[in-house]
């Protein structure tokens, strides 16, 4: 087996950069040859890992978080090389979707190295943007991204605690958008503030927003608020770490295969944290498209 490993340095506040020589040496023990590659942008990891295909790759590690896998993502789906993630970053939602997976990365190595000598490999969807890029997690418009929208502006305070003040300055400014949402040939205009289109139930490190959503059904989940109040959203917010905002009267949830949605005053899509840019936006769910070490849980 070939294979390469890719490592954002940055990823965790520094973790993957600090662990990848000990990940590097145990996956070694299960491939026959492993090429190293450290990416320290977007632009070095989709360049450098376009490079490696060339090598005639079976598998690529990924060690980072979301948006690092997220660049895996678009290296490997559709084309037959595998692709495993070691969760060192701060969200680690595809990671956690994998079965069995530990949350401590050199444990998760440990873990990926038995699977790897095992065999152990399975197929997940992926969604796909309509011109753009694929995304194995969750994409989504409206309060959510407006947060990462305002967080990705911010240069202090670093980590979560940069999500938390975002989140209390958009809670300060929220406004519906009429939204237009076209699925599987029905068409709805509603005011909303936001939607999630899921392929797995997490985002945002843990949260499942479209908790029943299955990365192997070939549909979506989709988690629509309508126009909720501040007041709504601070209530429902207790509920998103155990799924349970789905049961609150201002959220509805669907499934389908293909999804359109537009307008809303200038919101901006995002997918697997990435800023996709703005609405209108058309996803499908393409079943089988990306092949992982492991299996789903």
């Amino acid at each position: 087996m070939r294979a390469a490993m890719v490592v954002h340095p940055a990823s965790g506040l520094g973790r993957a950069g600090r662990i990848a020589g000990t990940v590097a040496d145990r996956l070694r023990t299960a491939v026959d040859d492993l090429v190293t590659v450290e990416a320290n942008t977007v632009e070095d990891s989709r360049r450098l890992m376009h490079k490696a295909r060339d090598a005639g790759l079976d598998l690529v590690v990924v060690v980072g978080g979301d948006g690092s896998a997220h660049q895996g993502v678009q290296f490997c789906a559709d084309t037959g090389v595998a692709l495993a993630v070691v969760p060192a970053g701060t969200g680690n939602d595809l990671a956690r979707t994998l079965a069995g997976v530990p949350e401590d990365p050199l444990k998760a190595t440990d873990h990926l190295v038995r699977a790897i000598k095992d065999g152990e490999q399975t197929t997940i969807d992926l969604g796909r943007v309509d011109g753009g890029p694929w995304f194995a997690g969750v994409l989504c418009a409206g309060f959510d991204s407006a947060v990462n929208e305002r967080a990705n502006r911010m240069r202090w305070p670093s980590g979560p605690r940069r999500y938390d003040l975002a989140i209390l300055a958009e809670l300060a400014k929220l406004r519906a958008g009429r939204l237009t949402v076209e699925a599987d040939g029905d068409r709805t205009e509603l005011d909303a503030t936001q939607i999630a289109i899921g392929n797995i139930p997490f985002y945002g490190g843990g949260i499942p927003i479209c908790p029943d959503a299955d990365p192997a059904d070939g549909l979506f989940d989709v988690t629509l608020v309508r126009a909720a109040s501040r007041f709504d959203l601070v209530k429902m917010l207790p509920g998103l770490r155990t799924g349970k905002h789905v049961h609150h009267p201002m959220v509805t949830t669907s499934r389908t295969t293909k999804i359109r949605i537009g307008e809303a005053n200038g919101w901006v899509a995002y997918a697997d944290g990435e800023r996709i840019g703005p609405l209108p936006v058309e996803v499908t769910c393409v079943p089988n498209a990306l092949k992982v070490v492991g299996r789903t849980a």
